[in-house]
Formats: structure tokens, C-alpha cells, sequence
């Protein structure tokens, strides 16, 4: 039992963390506007991904300035492709 609990309460913790990340782009978009709350939302994003992925590389013993490379890399192929894809669908809706 004590092994459920506590299962369910990581579960709880996983959850609340990426809450407070999610609702943290949210207000930057609410409070922010236009081109201001893009580069808000990136400059947070992009603080997020280096301090995760150092924190992971040194976890690994993996290469800090390789690792960062990746993500950044694999970062930038999801939002421009989800740009892309977000035009495509908004031509297609007007």
C-alpha cells in the first residue's frame, strides 16, 4: 500500500511541475503581446531546455555543449515545422 501512495503522489508532483511550466507560457501570452510574447515565450523556453539538458548531460556524463546542440537543433526543427504546419492548416480553413 505504502508503495501506491507514494507512486501516486510522484504522479501528483510530475503533474503539478509541468502545471506550473505550462501556466507559466499561458501568463507570459496573457500578460504580453504580439511579437513581445513570442520572444518572452522563447527566451523562457529556451532557459528551460539549456538548465534541463545541462542538468541531464552532467546526470550522463554526457557532453554539456553536445547535448545542448541536440535539443536546441531538435527544438528548432519541432517549432519551425509546427509553424509550417500551422500555416498550411490556416490556408486550408480560409
Amino acid at each position: 500500500m505504502l508503495e501506491h501512495t507514494r507512486r501516486f503522489e510522484s504522479q501528483w508532483e510530475i503533474f503539478l511541475t509541468r502545471a506550473c511550466i505550462a501556466s507559466t507560457f499561458v501568463i507570459l501570452s496573457l500578460l504580453l503581446s504580439g511579437l513581445l510574447a513570442i520572444l518572452a515565450c522563447l527566451a523562457c523556453g529556451l532557459t528551460l531546455l539549456v538548465g534541463l539538458t545541462c542538468l541531464v548531460a552532467k546526470t550522463r556524463r554526457a557532453s554539456v555543449a553536445m547535448e545542448l546542440l541536440k535539443h536546441i537543433a531538435l527544438a528548432a526543427i519541432v517549432v519551425l515545422a509546427s509553424g509550417l504546419i500551422g500555416s498550411e492548416v490556416g490556408a486550408l480553413v480560409h
